[in-house]
């Protein structure tokens, strides 16, 4: 399966990340992407970027090493009521917007209110990797409030990664996935990439992609011009 793009990328300003914005446009040049999406985490993660700098974004010019670089977020769900952690007058100014649940921001909540709630706002494009184990979802409910806001869901590589946080959640995501099927909601992938090198790679994810039968009308990254209209871009 081709790749277009990487829809989940941080750089230095996380303050957990290893890669300027170049090196990782540089990277995804080489290669074959055709865009990426800079998702610096928000301000309440410890180590993230404060909201001068997702401001201040909109001084990135649109093509970098010969990549569309779109100017995103990670946002950090803070509450069941799906608050997040930047200001709307900042989020108007962006691309796009993932809203994530990270335990250093949410204490264990009611996780499937949280994710409903966050994808009811108009600024969240994409639910980021749901499908922690530390965080029980009724996962049909998820989403079809997914679906009825017009939100895509994450499958994120990182999540099948042994040496992640999120692990032993590798079945919970291919519920998801198959549930996406059912209500025919497509997905994107993000690589969740904190150094260049694991730009556009989905080899963790792809198997069990493949064991959830998503076509790829359902997988938001093999058709460019699909994601940005749905970004109205």
């Amino acid at each position: 399966m081709k790749y277009k793009f990487d829809a989940h990328i941080h750089s230095v300003a996380s303050g957990h990340a290893y890669s300027t914005i170049t090196e990782n446009a540089k990277f995804a040049y080489k290669k074959g992407l055709d865009l990426i999406a800079i998702t610096d985490h928000a301000p309440k993660m410890p180590g993230g970027a404060p909201k001068l700098y997702f401001y201040n974004l909109h001084i990135l010019p649109e093509y970098i090493e010969g990549i569309r670089v779109l100017r995103g977020v990670e946002l950090n769900i803070l509450d069941q009521d799906g608050t997040v952690d930047l200001p709307e007058h900042i989020l108007d100014r962006m691309d796009l917007a993932i809203a994530s649940l990270h335990t250093v921001c949410i204490k264990p909540c009611e996780a499937t209110q949280a994710l409903i709630n966050a994808a009811a706002n108009p600024y969240v494009k994409i639910l980021g990797h749901p499908g922690d184990p530390r965080y029980p979802i009724d996962i049909k409910a998820v989403v079809s409030a997914a679906r009825d806001n017009n939100t895509l869901i994450e499958i994120n590589n990182a999540s099948f990664n042994p040496k992640n946080s999120r692990k032993g959640g590798e079945n919970i995501v291919l519920e998801i996935m198959r549930e996406c099927k059912r209500q025919a909601l497509p997905v994107v992938l993000g690589s969740d990439s904190h150094f260049y090198t694991y730009i556009g790679d989905f080899s963790f994810a792809q198997p069990y992609i493949e064991e959830a039968g998503l076509s790829d009308e359902l997988i938001m990254n093999t058709d460019t011009e699909k994601f940005l209209r749905f970004l109205n871009l």
